[in-house]
Order: structure tokens, then C-alpha cells, then sequence
């Protein structure tokens, strides 16, 4: 019996998920103390130095009406503009959800002729479960409850990073310490909201559905799989939507803008500024949001279905039942400490500690997630119990179940860290991409490919000895679980993730606004930071998508009956060029919508600078509207082909030649896709203009590394090796 009893879980995880909620709420009242209206400061107001304070006052704008008049308009623009596409994606995407949930009430329910008879349960023939008509009825719920959830964190988080970034500018005028509180604060809110409100959106949906099902403990999780599903389709849209925008606006804004003209980045003259802008927040903010969010509902409906046919299901054990959701909880509590570190118990006074601030994030959340995740698994799970195994029960003890969600924690650490080092101007990698620029655009995009191929390599060794681990020790159970400990500190990881658009859009809004070049100077260095930060927030998505995608493999396998997927039979094998191809294809098509967004793009951008009288000059104000909506149009209408690609082919392979070769693509298409993946974040770097411009501007530059920098880099993956052959030699004792 666990320590933990079951009051207690019903008490510990809504309780954990409101105090996220509130913590959230307290994060947003603090960053809105940053008023968008002209405030007077006195000499009376100055400190002991009245005249000096007073002068740097009038140096860094504090005093300027007009300033924050132009940030709160700038703002509104973004806000607006955000908002506008967000609802006619959701407009589509609704329409979408409705029509998936009408197939999935049909496929679900047509199994036994929508019988609304009891029927013998799929794992346990010797005991009745609830009839294939419910199951269909509340897995289409939960499908929606899912959808509707992501929907809601991608919006809010849309909402919060637009509220934020004139904020910080603001406050980039009082120095980058408080410009970097206000942007972490503010994807803190986005974090603990998401987390929380999905936490408890699917405790809540648990409790209601056992309502009916009662003791039908394996319908009733089979039923609530559809929350994981409906959060990863909604995700899938809005990654493809938001990428098309962003990346069409980019293009559009650079190549004509800085390319052609010759004007800055940011430029209040560039008619794209205003639809780069909010390209940055509907893309890398609402798209990473909902993605995030689809990964952990995945994880945690994976880890439950799996438990639900094991003894904790068996045995009713409802607090062991729940450990997947009692490790969301602590982590909650966990990433909540960890925020005070960055915005409370350390103040930022320099540039050069910004990047340091954001990694120190990671680990102090690593380590005390770890003695978190020690500490549930000793009062939540007995010493000893079982766990399906493809048609076995597999026993496992308690301090097992700990290596396998630590397994998965840690090798989330070691990827953000690779990402770090293969993303961060600190390192020779970036420095050599930044050298190559001085003799042209060729070597720089061979550079460039070179670094996100090789960028790979680690953290997919790591991610392989996570499965191993897990695997070994709770096998499909220990790897859901491995990819929920990945996700378990996902509020942090949100809010570092969140405050790089923030940033990016707080050094647009100070170019806009016309400040100071010393403003301008922090937002860059802020920038630069969050470009490193979001790239290993994307790190740590896809390598928890990894694993969530081989448990639900792994789910798929048993619940089709396949007691081994045979690469030698040819269906098998034609599965496997296929999937292994459909990455490359979904990738061609989403990069063709870029391009043919762009375009239209480049011609408005174009129309309008030969056309309007005066706008180079800057007497004259730019159409941004018009822009906007073209990335709107393109992007809504490029995202359906890439989006059915991925949703259909599933279906259709299944229904014409069986689940042999559906097996197949699967297996395919979850292996290239983790390496094409892992290679395109890495190779972000080379838009990373605000980072490539800070190692230009250094004085004598000439990619000389210091022996500290990547000596303890390689110190770190020395340790990690030999770790790994301890692992192995310990599974090789064992057995």
C-alpha cells in the first residue's frame, strides 16, 4: 500500500494546480505595475542625488510622453493583429475539430455495431466493461475537452507576450536587470497557466467521466486518451499556422526591408514590421504553447491507459493510479521555487549574466525535480507491483519507476545543454557559423548544415539510453513516464521559452518607438539570450515527443494484437520508407507555404515602397494592415495540406493495408522525424542575428576560445558517457 492515501491525492493534485494558477495570476499583477501611460518623475522623487538622477532620467528617455505613447500604440497593433489571426485559425480549426470528432464518434462506436451492450473488457475477458457506444460517446468528449484546452493555451499565451512587450521596453529604460524580470515574469504566467490549467482540466475530466464508468477503470482511461489527442491535433495546426505567419513576415520584412532598402531590422518604415511582430507571438509563443500542451497530455493519458490494465487498475489503487498526475503536481511546486531564483533571490546587473540566469534555471529545476520525483514514488506507489507488458504483467518496485522518470528528466537536462551549446554564441560552433559570414552566404550555409547534423548526434544517445532504462525496468509504463519526468518541469521550460519573443518583440517596439541606441543595446542582449533559451525549450518538445510518440506506439502495438512488428515482411518494410519519408514531405510542404507566403509578401512590401510618396524618407506611414492580412490568408490557407497530410495518413494506411504496415509508417516516421527535427532547431542559429551581431561587435574577434568554455562542455559529455556504460553494465547485472 502506498503512504500517500487516496483523500490525499484528491486533495494534493487540484490543490497543486490551483496554487500554479494563482502563482500565475500574482506573476501578471506585477508585471502589469508597468503602466503604457507617461509617468511624471519629480526631483522630489530622485534620491539623494536629485539633479544627477534627474539627468540620467532625461538620458534614457524615462521622461519622454511620446515614447510610451508610440510602445502602447506599437502594442496595440501587435495585440491586435495576434488576435485577429488567432481567431480565424480558430474559426478553421473549429471546424476541424467538430468534423474529427464526428470520425472518431463513428470509428469508435461502429466496432460493435454502436451496441449499447456491456461487453467483455479488452485486457480482462473475465470482467464487464462499459459498452462501445460510451466509450465512442466520451472519448469524442475528451477529444473536444482536449482541443478546447489547447485552443486556450496557445490564446492566453498569446495574450500574455502581447501585454508584455512594450512593458519591456519600458523598463529596459531603468536598466536590463528590470527589463529581464518583466519579460521572465511574464512567460512564467504562460508556464504555470498552462501547466496548471491542464493539470486540472483533465483531473477534473477523470472525476466526472467515473461518474458512469465506475469500477470500469480501463474504459474509463481508454476513454480519456482523447484529451491527449484533441491537445496534439489543435497543436499540430497551430504550430503549421503559426510558422507560416511568422516565417512569411520574417522573410517579407528582411528581404526587402534590410536587403534592398537598407534599412534596419525593426524599421518603422518597413510596412512588414508590424506582421514580423506578431509573427513572433502566434508562431513561437500560442504555436509552442499548444505544442508543449498536446506532449503533456499525450504523456499523461499514455502512462494512464498503460497503469489502467495493470494492478494499479486491477486493485483500484487510485493514488498509484494517479502518480503520473501526483509528478505534474510536485512539479508545479518544484518550477514555482525555481521562478524566485530568477526574479526574486538574484537580481540581473549585467549583459553577461542574462544567459547564465536562464540555464541556471534548468538545473536548479532538474535537481530539485529529481528529489521531487524520489519523494513521490517513495509515498504514492507500493514497493512492489505489476505492470502490462505486451500480454504480461511485468513486476516492478517503486525505486524503478524513480530511475525511469529520472532517466527522462535528466536526458531532458542533457539536450537543453547540447541545444545550449550548439546554440550559444559562448561556444566555437556558433563562432565558426559567425566566421564563415566574412566570405559569403555559401560557406555560411554549409557551416550551418554541417553544425545541425551534427547537433543531433547527443541528444539522441541520450534519449536512447532514457528508453533503454525505461524500458528495461517498466517497459512501455516506464518510458509514458520517462516522458512525462522530461515534461515535468514544463512551466520553466515554458517561461524561458516565452521570454525569448517577449524580448524580440521588445527590441522591435524600441526601434519603432525611436529610443535610444543604448536601449536597443539591452533589448538585443535579451534577444540574444531568449534565442539560445528558445531553442532549447524546442529541445526539450521534441525530445519528449520522442518518447511520448513510442509509448503511444507502444499502446497502438498492444491494442492491435501485434506481438512483434517484423521489419523483413515486405508490408513492414514498404511501412517503413514511408514513414521514414513523410517527415521530409511534411517538411517540403510547409517550407513551399512559406515561400509562397513570402512572396506575397515581398511584392506588397515592394508595391508599397515604390508606390507610397514619402515612406522611405519617413514622412510618410506604411500600410502594416495590409500585411498583416496577407500573412493571415497564406498561413490559414497553407496550413490545411500539411495538416491533413499527418491526420489522414494514419487513417488511410490502416483502412487499406492493415496495421502490419500502419506499424511500419509509424515506427518510420517517429525515427526520421526526431533527427530531421533535432537537426532544424540547431540550425535557428543561423537567423540568430541579434547573437551573430554581438560576437561581430567584440573587439579583436577571432574565434579564440578559452580552454574553460570547451573543456567543461566536453567535461560534461565525458560524464554523460561514462554514466551511460554504468547503465548498461547495471542492466546487464541485473538480468
Amino acid at each position: 500500500m502506498a503512504i500517500l492515501s487516496d483523500l490525499g491525492t484528491e486533495i494534493l493534485v487540484p490543490a497543486c494546480a490551483i496554487v500554479g494558477i494563482v502563482f500565475s495570476v500574482v506573476q501578471w499583477i506585477l508585471v502589469s505595475r508597468v503602466k503604457l501611460s507617461p509617468e511624471r518623475h519629480s526631483l522630489s522623487n530622485s534620491s539623494k542625488n536629485g539633479t544627477a538622477e534627474y539627468l540620467i532620467e532625461e538620458e534614457e528617455g524615462l521622461n519622454d510622453h511620446s515614447v510610451v505613447h508610440k510602445c502602447a500604440e506599437i502594442q496595440n497593433a501587435i495585440s491586435e493583429g495576434a488576435t485577429s489571426f488567432l481567431y480565424t485559425e480558430y474559426q478553421y480549426v473549429g471546424i476541424f475539430m467538430v468534423a474529427f470528432a464526428i470520425l472518431i464518434f463513428v470509428f469508435l462506436g461502429s466496432v460493435e455495431g454502436f451496441s449499447t451492450k456491456s461487453q467483455p473488457c479488452s485486457y480482462n475477458k473475465g470482467e464487464m466493461c462499459k459498452p462501445a457506444l460510451a466509450n465512442a460517446i466520451f472519448s469524442t468528449i475528451s477529444f473536444l475537452l482536449g482541443g478546447l484546452t489547447s485552443l486556450l493555451s496557445g490564446f492566453l499565451g498569446m495574450k500574455i507576450a502581447t501585454y508584455a512587450n512594450a512593458r519591456t521596453t519600458l523598463e529596459a529604460r531603468k536598466g536590463v536587470g528590470k527589463a529581464f524580470i518583466t519579460a521572465f515574469r511574464s512567460g512564467a504566467v504562460m508556464g504555470f497557466l498552462l501547466a496548471a490549467n491542464g493539470l486540472l482540466v483533465l483531473y477534473i475530466a477523470i472525476n466526472l467521466f467515473k461518474i458512469y464508468y465506475g469500477d470500469d477503470w480501463e474504459g474509463l482511461f481508454e476513454a480519456i486518451t482523447g484529451y491527449g489527442l484533441g491537445g496534439s491535433s489543435i497543436a499540430l495546426f497551430g504550430r503549421v499556422g503559426g510558422g507560416i505567419y511568422t516565417k512569411a513576415a520574417d522573410v517579407g520584412a528582411d528581404l526587402v526591408g534590410k536587403v534592398e532598402r537598407g534599412i534596419p531590422e525593426d524599421d518603422p518604415r518597413n510596412p512588414a514590421v508590424i506582421a514580423d511582430n506578431v509573427g513572433d507571438n502566434v508562431g513561437d509563443i500560442a504555436g509552442m504553447g499548444a505544442d508543449l500542451f498536446g506532449s503533456y497530455a499525450e504523456s499523461s493519458c499514455a502512462a494512464l491507459v498503460v497503469s489502467s490494465i495493470s494492478s494499479f487498475g486491477i486493485n483500484h489503487d487510485m493514488t498509484a493510479m494517479f502518480y503520473p498526475l501526483i509528478i505534474s503536481s510536485i512539479g508545479i511546486l518544484v518550477c514555482l521555487i525555481t521562478t524566485l531564483f530568477a526574479t526574486d533571490f538574484f537580481e540581473i546587473k549585467a549583459v553577461k549574466e542574462i544567459e547564465p540566469a536562464l540555464k541556471k534555471q534548468l538545473i536548479i529545476s532538474t535537481i530539485l525535480m529529481t528529489a521531487g520525483i524520489a519523494f513521490v514514488s517513495w509515498i504514492a506507489l507500493p514497493s512492489s507491483f505489476t505492470i502490462f507488458n505486451f500480454g504480461s504483467q511485468k513486476v516492478v518496485k517503486n525505486w524503478q519507476l524513480f530511475l525511469c522518470v529520472g532517466a527522462g528528466l535528466w536526458a531532458g537536462l542533457i539536450i537543453g545543454f547540447v541545444t545550449e551549446y550548439y546554440t550559444s554564441n559562448t561556444y566555437s560552433p556558433v563562432q565558426d557559423v559567425a566566421d564563415s559570414c566574412r566570405t559569403g552566404a555559401a560557406t555560411n550555409v554549409i557551416f550551418g548544415l554541417a553544425l545541425g547534423y551534427k547537433s543531433v548526434i547527443i541528444p539522441i544517445f541520450a534519449i536512447a539510453v532514457s528508453i533503454f532504462v525505461s524500458f528495461s525496468f517498466a517497459a512501455m509504463y516506464g518510458i509514458a513516464v520517462a516522458a512525462l519526468g522530461m515534461l515535468s518541469t514544463i512551466a520553466t521550460g515554458l517561461a524561458i521559452d516565452a521570454y525569448g519573443p517577449i524580448s524580440d518583440n521588445a527590441g522591435g517596439i524600441a526601434e519603432m518607438a525611436g529610443m535610444s541606441h543604448r536601449i536597443r543595446e539591452r533589448t538585443d542582449a535579451l534577444d540574444a539570450a531568449g534565442n539560445t533559451t528558445a531553442a532549447i525549450g524546442k529541445g526539450f518538445a521534441i525530445g519528449s515527443a520522442a518518447l511520448v510518440s513510442l509509448a503511444l506506439f507502444g499502446a497502438f502495438v498492444s491494442r492491435a494484437a501485434i506481438s512483434t512488428v517484423d521489419v523483413l515482411t515486405p508490408k513492414v518494410f514498404i511501412g517503413l520508407l514511408v514513414g521514414a519519408m513523410l517527415p521530409y514531405w511534411f517538411s517540403a510542404m510547409t517550407m513551399k507555404s512559406v515561400g509562397s507566403a513570402a512572396l506575397k509578401m515581398v511584392e506588397e512590401v515592394r508595391r508599397q515602397f515604390n508606390t507610397i510618396p514619402g515612406l522611405m524618407e519617413g514622412t510618410a506611414k506604411p500600410d502594416y494592415a495590409t500585411c498583416v492580412k496577407i500573412s493571415t490568408d497564406a498561413s490559414i490557407k497553407e496550413m490545411i495540406p500539411p495538416g491533413a497530410l499527418v491526420m489522414l495518413t494514419p487513417l488511410i494506411v490502416g483502412t487499406l493495408l492493415g496495421v502490419e504496415t500502419l506499424a511500419g509508417v509509424l515506427a518510420g516516421s517517429l525515427v526520421s522525424g526526431v533527427q530531421v527535427m533535432l537537426n532544424v532547431v540547431v540550425r535557428c542559429v543561423l537567423q540568430n542575428r541579434p547573437l551573430i551581431n554581438s560576437i561581430f561587435s567584440e573587439p579583436g574577434f577571432k574565434i579564440q576560445l578559452s580552454k574553460k568554455q570547451d573543456s567543461g562542455f566536453f567535461r560534461f559529455i565525458v560524464i554523460t558517457t561514462i554514466t551511460t556504460f554504468l547503465l548498461f553494465g547495471f542492466q546487464i547485472f541485473l538480468k
